[in-house]
């Protein structure tokens, strides 16, 4: 056994998880927590990884599946508009094939069955004994959570982009962090990874977005330099309304901002919840030396936009119903930033734990409240 911790590169780790070998990925928040993910391709997937994800890491067993993959097999959501919640779809099992379902050898089973090229959704039944997440279109790039960061890594190695994964739990089962992780890479001899790294990695040659407009405009708040830039994948346009002089190493006032009727058009507030709305926050980068207001195009459903007049007259709020937008946002919003250049961040909002911006370039040094 190996007494030092081997950390790859993502060549390294993509040629680590495509000869069947268990990795663990470190995922970096922007507050400096580090949590663990120990994942494995789904297509090699077999009972003794199951055993070890159950037994050593100690987490819920999940199987990051792609949206695509997730309709194929008509596995609907949990919760609908899951904002910034993992979107976790009803548990699944192989129709045929298994005995009770939660033995190591099942779940494995029922894992390799759900991403077999002859699978319909025929042959897989629910409730299950594995939990599949569904993973945002364009991966690491919008999102970067757990089920983007393995399929990813599956895809980059050539395999069907799905991968069986768990959290690390430590002794007392809280989320593992710090030297408990060097510990248990350690003593398992798990080659390390980092989700900042494999997004880096697949900037340097691919994005989900492009830039297809560019010029200066005027608003109420003054001048601005817009810039125009479509989603790849379904065609969505986002705005960035940019002033002062960009960089890398200087601080850039940002709010990434998803329109909602009632608070921007209406300027409607919750009693004790402040919040930046659209014209406050370009009114405050319009004052700031240099400054990026990024607009996502996210329309709200008329099931949202009927659960913020509910939450405003205190009527209940139906459990199924959250911001489509959510953390599916981000990366989105990071791609955009990064490519104006932008590097350290002031950000016009509640402080939050943002993961693996450091993938994107990005850095946040400070949150601005709203008053």
């Amino acid at each position: 056994m190996t007494n030092s911790l081997t950390y790859r590169d993502p060549e390294g780790l993509i040629s680590d998880l495509r000869h069947g070998q268990m990795v663990l990925l470190l995922l970096e928040d922007s507050s400096g927590g580090v949590t663990g993910i120990v994942t494995i391709a789904a297509e090699l997937c077999e009972a003794s990884h199951i055993t070890f994800m159950a037994r050593q890491a100690r987490g819920l067993i999940c199987l990051g599946l792609t949206r695509e993959r997730c309709d194929y097999l008509h596995l609907p959501l949990m919760v609908e508009g899951q904002g910034d919640a993992a979107p976790f779809t009803l548990s699944i099992e192989a129709a045929e094939g298994i005995e009770t379902g939660i033995s190591a050898k099942d779940r494995a089973h029922t894992v390799r069955v759900a991403v077999a090229p002859q699978t319909s959704a025929a042959d897989l039944v629910q409730p299950g004994h594995i939990f599949p997440v569904a993973a945002e279109e364009g991966g690491l790039l919008t999102r970067a959570d757990r089920a983007e960061a393995t399929t990813d890594l599956a895809r980059l190695a050539g395999l069907f982009p799905a991968a069986v994964f768990t959290e690390v739990l430590d002794e007392t089962g809280n989320m593992a962090r710090g030297d408990a992780l060097e510990r248990f890479a350690v003593l398992h001899e798990l080659p390390v990874g980092r989700v900042s790294e494999l997004i880096d990695h697949r900037l340097t040659t691919e994005r989900t977005i492009e830039r297809i407009r560019q010029g200066a405009i005027r608003t109420s708040h003054g001048e601005f330099e817009l810039t125009v830039y479509r989603e790849i994948h379904h065609g969505s346009i986002h705005l960035a309304l940019s002033r002062g002089n960009l960089q890398t190493d200087a601080t850039t006032l940002v709010r990434v901002h998803v329109t909602s009727a009632l608070r921007d058009l209406v300027g409607t507030t919750l009693e004790g919840q402040a919040t930046w709305r659209f014209d406050t926050s370009l009114s405050e980068i319009a004052a700031s030396e240099r400054g990026v207001l990024v607009l996502i195009s996210r329309p709200e459903t008329a099931e949202e936009l009927l659960a913020s007049v509910d939450r405003l007259l205190g009527l209940p709020i139906a459990d199924n119903v959250s911001s489509q937008a959510g953390y599916a946002s981000v990366g989105l919003g990071a791609q955009i930033l990064n490519d104006l250049g932008v590097g350290k961040i002031e950000l016009l909002g509640a402080p939050l734990k943002y993961n693996a911006l450091a993938g994107f370039g990005l850095e946040v040094v400070n949150f601005v409240a709203p008053t």
